[in-house]
């Protein structure tokens, strides 16, 4: 007698039993849904679904780290962070990465290297962003979309590390690309702390 295949279902896994949209924006879009929770009741889940965006850990020649300063409405100030972009439908992601350090700050690279993907808000959205390292830089002039405001801005690794640890550098993939993005470089936290 053969026995049955042991379920691959993580023992913390929500079940969806239905699901409604709530708003459906221009960029985001917020779905409320029903859930069995492993326990067995019943619960609701509020979300929203983002379409991913891109990170870009820039280079330049000399080693400084190419940043921008963008105000972000919500916040009502401006933040340093680097350079970011939603991913269109159906878009490759390397070449989202391109597109958004060419449009945003002038800049094209010919290495890149994919340094993985983060989560930044898994308790109320889907929004993933995968993380890019450019190098070898060459400026050929920015085409910022309409609308879009920001200064290009760059910084040595020490100044950058100075800046998250003073508090003064807050976003989340920013931080994150840099963490995945040092070793990379060939520099650990720890070295560019103790510089």
């Amino acid at each position: 007698m053969r026995s049955s295949p042991r379920s691959e279902r993580d023992p913390l896994e929500e079940i969806q039993l239905d699901s409604a949209p709530v708003y459906d924006g221009v960029l985001l879009k917020v779905r409320r849904d029903r859930v069995t929770l492993p326990d067995g009741n019943e619960s609701v889940r509020e979300y929203i679904c983002h379409p991913g965006a891109v990170v870009v850990l820039a280079v330049l020649p000399d080693g400084r780290l190419l940043f921008e300063r963008q105000f972000r409405y919500p916040l009502r100030r401006a933040f340093l962070e680097l350079p970011a972009g939603k991913i269109d439908a159906g878009e490759d992601l390397l070449a989202c990465a391109q597109r958004e350090l060419r449009e945003e700050t002038g800049y094209e690279a010919v290495e890149w290297q994919y340094l993985g993907v983060m989560h930044p808000c898994i308790g109320y959205s889907d929004e993933r962003i995968e993380i890019f390292l450019a190098r070898e830089l060459t400026h050929v002039g920015d085409a910022l979309d309409e609308g879009e405001f920001l200064e290009i801005v760059s910084f040595s690794v020490d100044e950058v590390m100075s800046a998250v640890h003073k508090g003064e550098i807050t976003d989340a993939k920013t931080i994150v690309a840099l963490f995945r993005g040092l070793p990379a470089l060939g520099l650990s936290i720890k070295q560019s702390e103790e510089k």
